[in-house]
């Protein structure tokens, strides 16, 4: 019993502390974006806007969603492919210490999208 609390507090910790750090790179994107300031990436040619507001929600979006633990697994999507891209894609050629972040990120989003949200959370899965 106090086991399943343990794994479940951890499960709640996993979502809540790296979503939360998620918020600190999508708001100054969401600032942009509601600004004005759509110069951004476009690794897949749709535009810098479209490619700014993708940005918004996997960064910005999805991380508030995972922090309740509402649609959990649903949302790491967007951020863990959005963190493939930028570790992938727009960091591919930098060093390692570059692009350590956004696979770090991508990592735990994976491991959330594997494990769900546990009882902490709106799902309660």
């Amino acid at each position: 019993m106090k086991n399943n609390t343990l794994i479940h507090f951890g499960l709640a910790l996993l979502r809540i502390v790296p979503s939360a750090f998620m918020l600190t790179h999508g708001y100054p994107k969401l600032m942009n974006l509601i600004n004005g300031n759509t110069e951004f990436a476009n690794p897949f040619g749709i535009g810098q806007a479209p490619s700014l507001f993708l940005a918004v929600v996997a960064e910005f979006i999805c991380p508030l969603l995972i922090i309740i633990g509402f649609k959990t697994r649903w949302a790491a999507i967007p951020t863990a492919i959005t963190m493939f891209v930028a570790g992938f894609m727009i960091h591919g050629a930098d060093p390692f210490g570059t692009k350590e972040k956004a696979l770090l990120y991508l990592t735990v989003f994976v491991v959330i999208m594997l494990l769900g949200p546990g009882k902490y959370s709106v799902d309660k899965k």
